[in-house]
């Protein structure tokens, strides 16, 4: 056997299908299960047993362990869940990605087209967006054996060959190297799940020893932090934490496996022989078991070791907000829902806050084109504590008025005046998104704004953050004069809108600005800068409506 008789096209293909499968399986499920897997996150994470439960589900849900902590970390860098409740995320994310050396070891390759074909007849000719969803679940299914199938033949080759024998020989006496072996492997392919796909294959082939393939599963548990580890450089602190949770958390699980290894072997053998097992179905059991148990020893212990991270890697997070919704007391609804009405208004000045906190970051990215303090990391954070904010507070409203008989007139006009300004203040947030999209674009491709033009945004943006100032005071106390002085403003901000058009028809017809990219949206800058605008009046009218309305 040499090299060149191997098939690497079978390998390298199935191996394509295989990764496919797990990918169009994870976003099938994803999407079947619907938008809301941040706000159950969000929801069911306040204890540390629903943290890891969540963990489990979502990651099993995503088919992916760097997805659920991705998430995780968009949640924590929002200030919507503590370093405690993420470290629950992140343990239970990795029993959750057991699921598919579950699925691999079920061995029903011979049915795997069968599969192929009904996810494709689902795509293909069913209209229903949701069965199509399915589809793509049931088509991924299919991919991940019949790509195995491929491989397998393929990589049972590989231990005809002296160099791949003895490779294998030295890991299963070198488990060092056995371990290193399945870091390298699974920090290159980004995916424990397709590492340990590979040696159960192998191991079910004979091609390498179960000795050697534990410490390699074990390899991969580490090498797949290496995805959030890059996704955490140039981050915020919350990002960096939980990467780091993530890490040594799988790190020190590692070594315990290794510590633990030989006896480990032998009681994974005395259950192959107890239970039966095929080889692959040993592995992913051994996996399940490993995984499981380490959960169990690091949850008693959780708090501390997130007191241990915040050591390791020290600072405070860079322009702290209030995102807490603490005043929305689901008890005063039923009790006193007067009162209830009064802790939403209090909670939309917090969302107001955060809103106007996104907008200057925009403005400040634009001057200053500082993305690790002002970009996407910091803009997103904003958002989806904005996005919170809308949900609960909106949630929160339609409950008190379903009692409509402890409230009054004025009650039931606070509620209506709420939830408008509650949608105006998202759209806000959505608007100040959008902005920045514009600038990185620009940044992006190396361009830039005259110097006229960046005045003419800053002009802008000064008198909308104005105008949202003053809705957030007349949304709590109405005046006749206060109106006056935003309707003024959005006077100013539409003329200001029309003479910098003009201004930049003008630099373009002379060749000033020659920048393509910065040209082409300049105008759409400064459309969505007078939109945001529209909304701090709308917020505005709704507050004039409701004091004429009482």
């Amino acid at each position: 056997m040499t090299l060149s008789s191997i098939q690497w096209g079978m390998i390298a293909g199935g191996f394509g299908l295989f990764m496919f499968g797990i990918t169009s399986m994870g976003d099938g499920l994803k999407s079947a299960a619907g938008d809301k897997l941040r706000d159950y996150i969000d929801k069911y994470t306040s204890t540390t047993g629903s943290a890891v439960l969540i963990g489990i589900i979502v990651t099993i849900l995503m088919q992916s362990s760097s997805a659920s902590i991705a998430i995780t970390i968009g949640l924590v860098r929002a200030g919507l869940m503590n370093l405690t409740q993420a470290a629950g995320i992140v343990i239970g994310a990795n029993i959750g990605t057991t699921a598919t050396s579950f699925l691999i070891s079920l061995n029903i390759e011979e049915y795997a087209l069968y599969f192929v074909f009904l996810g494709a007849i689902l795509i293909c000719f069913i209209k229903d967006r949701k069965i199509n969803y399915w589809g793509y679940v049931i088509l991924g299914f299919g991919l991940i054996f019949y790509g195995l199938n491929c491989m397998g033949d393929a990589l049972a080759q590989l231990k005809e060959l002296p160099a791949f024998t003895k490779f294998a020989l030295s890991m299963a006496e070198n488990p060092m190297l056995a371990l290193a072996a399945g870091i390298l492997l699974t920090a290159v392919l980004q995916s424990s799940a397709a590492t340990i796909g590979v040696i159960q294959k192998l191991y079910q082939a004979g091609a390498v020893s179960f000795p050697a393939a534990l410490p390699f599963v074990f390899g991969a548990n580490i090498g797949t932090t290496m995805t959030g580890v890059l996704a955490s450089i140039g981050g915020s602190l919350a990002a960096r934490r939980t990467a780091g949770l993530h890490t040594l958390f799988n790190i020190i699980g590692g070594i315990i496996g290794m510590l633990v290894l030989v006896p480990y072997t032998s009681f994974c053998e005395y259950l192959k022989t107890a239970m039966h097992l095929n080889p692959m179905m040993e592995i992913a059991v051994a996996n399940i078991i490993f995984k499981v148990a380490t959960t169990v020893i690091f949850v008693p212990v959780l708090e501390q070791f997130t007191r241990l991270i915040t050591k390791i890697i020290p600072g405070e997070e860079m322009h702290p907000i209030d995102v807490s919704t603490e005043e929305l007391d689901e008890n005063l609804i039923s009790v006193l829902p007067s009162a209830a009405v009064t802790r939403a208004q209090q909670a939309m000045m917090k969302m107001v806050d955060v809103v106007r906190h996104n907008i200057v970051r925009t403005q400040q990215y634009m001057n200053t084109r500082d993305e690790a303090a002002y970009g996407k990391d910091a803009i997103e954070k904003g958002e989806t504590a904005i996005d919170q904010f809308d949900s609960k507070i909106t949630d929160y409203l339609v409950k008190v008025s379903r009692n409509t008989k402890e409230l009054s007139t004025k009650d039931i006009v606070d509620i209506r005046t709420g939830m408008d300004t509650s949608k105006n203040l998202e759209r806000l947030g959505d608007l100040a998104m959008n902005l920045y999209e514009f600038y990185s674009m620009i940044f992006e491709n190396k361009e830039s704004f005259s110097d006229d033009a960046i005045g003419e945004i800053n002009g802008m943006y000064d008198v909308m953050i104005d105008m949202l100032d003053d809705t957030a005071e007349i949304y709590m106390r109405y005046s006749d004069d206060l109106y006056k002085t935003i309707d003024e403003k959005e006077r100013l901000v539409d003329r200001l809108e029309y003479e910098a058009r003009n201004k930049h028809f003008e630099r373009m017809a002379n060749e000033v600005c020659t920048s393509a990219i910065a040209s082409s949206v300049y105008c759409d800058i400064l459309g969505n800068l007078e939109r945001m605008s529209d909304h701090c009046m709308n917020i505005a009218k709704i507050a004039k409506h409701a004091a004429e309305s009482e």
